[in-house]
């Protein structure tokens, strides 16, 4: 019997081949701690930073003042706020709302991204368009997607074409520019089998999809792992909510902007998801 072969395995023979290295974000920068206490910031996103440590996340991102900045499926707004404060008046942040989450998902899961269409966000652009239309009007420093990666799988989302949005993220990026994803971890081996129905990934999908977007794999975080969560509860169950274990992985979108799509034999393609149920983002964001 061939021995199975771990997911650390595979992500480090990545790192490797690619010279990406795994590790955890530095020390917070000033501004980075400055704008996470920030006063605008609503009570209710602030009660929620112990669990997604934004301060070292962000460091580890790099995202700093002057960044174009897209924070991709956007939801409450939570990291868009702090874009907003970190990047400043000569940074500015697309907020992207996928028309098929707002038709499909309940308005409370965004109504924190649409109120800053109208106050003090004046950096804030929020855009809509269908998922498979991802545009920015300017080319950004970082693209961002946290907790919704693996929406683009499930039902709601329609027919989603997975390969075809990576590589519009990686048009989107000004040459040398980064796309962070953070996500809900699914069993290994497991592929986008628990999308719809735990909420979850197999990082390994998140990895494959980026390589044969163009974008060489630079570096993971385990700020967010937590080795005690089974990868078999749905994300929304008291027991793993708030602590789920999820993988933040950092691409990088090659200084050539010529530079064509990393070739990748190493893992089978992912079949699009199809004939599933109809659950929406719920409340992952």
């Amino acid at each position: 019997m061939t021995p199975a072969i771990s997911l650390a395995g595979v992500l480090l023979a990545v790192w490797a081949l690619f010279g990406a290295q795994p590790g955890s974000a530095a020390v917070p920068t000033d501004y980075v701690a400055a704008e996470c206490q920030h006063r605008l910031r609503p009570p209710e996103q602030v009660a929620r930073d112990a669990e997604r440590q934004p301060e070292a996340v962000l460091t580890f991102a790099g995202v700093k003042p002057g960044d174009r900045v897209a924070d991709f499926m956007s939801g409450g707004g939570y990291f868009t706020r702090l874009f907003s404060h970190i990047v400043g008046r000569n940074g500015h942040v697309y907020a992207f709302l996928p028309e098929e989450q707002l038709k499909n998902c309940s308005p409370d899961e965004v109504a924190g991204t649409r109120a800053l269409e109208h106050g003090v966000y004046s950096n804030v652009s929020v855009l809509t368009a269908p998922v498979g239309r991802f545009r920015l009007p300017e080319p950004v420093d970082l693209v961002w997607t946290s907790l919704n990666f693996h929406d683009l799988y499930d039902s709601f989302m329609g027919s989603a074409n997975v390969s075809q949005v990576a590589r519009a993220m990686f048009e989107a990026l000004k040459p040398g520019g980064e796309l962070m994803v953070i996500d809900h971890v699914a069993e290994a081996g497991s592929g986008i089998r628990d999308t719809e129905t735990l909420h979850r990934i197999d990082p390994e999908v998140i990895v494959r999809t980026a390589l044969a977007a163009g974008f060489r794999l630079e570096a993971e975080s385990d700020l967010l792992r937590n080795p005690q969560d089974s990868h078999r509860l749905r994300v929304f169950d008291a027991a793993v909510r708030g602590r789920t274990d999820q993988v933040i992985l950092k691409f990088r979108k090659p200084a050539s902007a010529s530079a064509a799509p990393a070739a990748t034999a190493r893992a089978p393609a992912v079949a699009e998801a199809s004939g599933r149920g109809s659950g929406c983002a719920g409340l992952c964001l």
